[in-house]
């Protein structure tokens, strides 16, 4: 007895025109090859920073210690007070009074709890020998954060990475309002390794990042922990995100 179950075939790529995976690996491939200078943000691709050391705790501790200093009433909204990110407290103060000691002992603060986080910070899983292949194979590296220079500092020695990085490393200076998609550490990266815009590669996580160098004309890669951060980064504009690290030190090992 036969059977007349119909099989069905996949139905054939158009002619010309490659799968969405292999697109997607030909622009991850250009856009590394392509890279003679690599510019990193801290937090998230490199490491997580408050893994062990809440973010959430440091931000509610500057709102405590604004509230004891007896600023003035609505130096905060309901939102900024709420916020579990402290680079928030930390901009929202610098936006009403500019460089006043109030800001300063602020940037302070932040800065001694970014650096008892950075003891406990987790390592991004392949961001260590990522970074340590690519400099073998000629690229420079160099820090764009929003984080304190002094805590990148301190974690790149703990895990061996200074060499790397030394002396690029662009971070949180007094001038706050730098922060954020200001491209101001971009292009003080790129001016002190004296390269072009398109010669360099912004690896970051955050819709800020993509801002930051999108501004400053400098290519772009997201990197998203989980599929949530994946779709805002897409959401915000990145086209190229990964999930993971280990596919961009595969193609530089190939």
């Amino acid at each position: 007895m036969t059977s007349d179950t119909t099989q069905t075939e996949p139905p054939a790529a158009e002619p010309g025109r490659q799968p969405a995976n292999e697109v997607e690996n030909t622009r991850l491939r250009e856009l590394i090859t392509r890279a003679r200078v690599v510019l990193w943000d801290f937090d998230g691709p490199i490491c997580r920073l408050f893994a062990g050391h809440s973010a959430e705790r440091v931000a509610n501790g500057l709102t405590r210690w604004i509230e004891e200093q007896g600023g003035p009433n609505g130096l905060l909204t309901q939102a900024e007070r709420e916020s579990t990110d402290p680079h928030v407290v930390l901009r929202a103060v610098d936006r009403r009074h500019p460089g006043s000691d109030l800001v300063v002992e602020l940037e302070e603060r932040l800065t001694a709890e970014e650096l008892r986080a950075a003891a406990s910070a987790m390592p991004t899983a392949y961001a260590d020998p990522l970074i340590r292949t690519w400099t073998a194979l000629g690229a420079r590296m160099a820090v764009t954060t929003d984080n304190s220079p002094r805590v990148v500092h301190a974690y790149l020695e703990s895990r061996g990475l200074t060499t790397c990085f030394a002396p690029h490393i662009y971070g949180r200076t007094q001038d706050i309002h730098h922060l954020g998609s200001d491209p101001h550490c971009l292009h003080r990266a790129l001016d002190a390794l004296g390269a072009p815009p398109s010669d360099a590669l912004l690896i970051g996580d955050a819709p800020t990042d993509f801002e930051a160098a999108r501004e400053a004309g400098v290519p772009f890669l997201g990197y998203a922990r989980n599929d949530r951060k994946a779709e805002i980064l897409r959401e915000a504009g990145a086209e190229d995100v990964v999930e993971s690290l280990e596919s961009v030190l595969s193609m530089l090992r190939r």
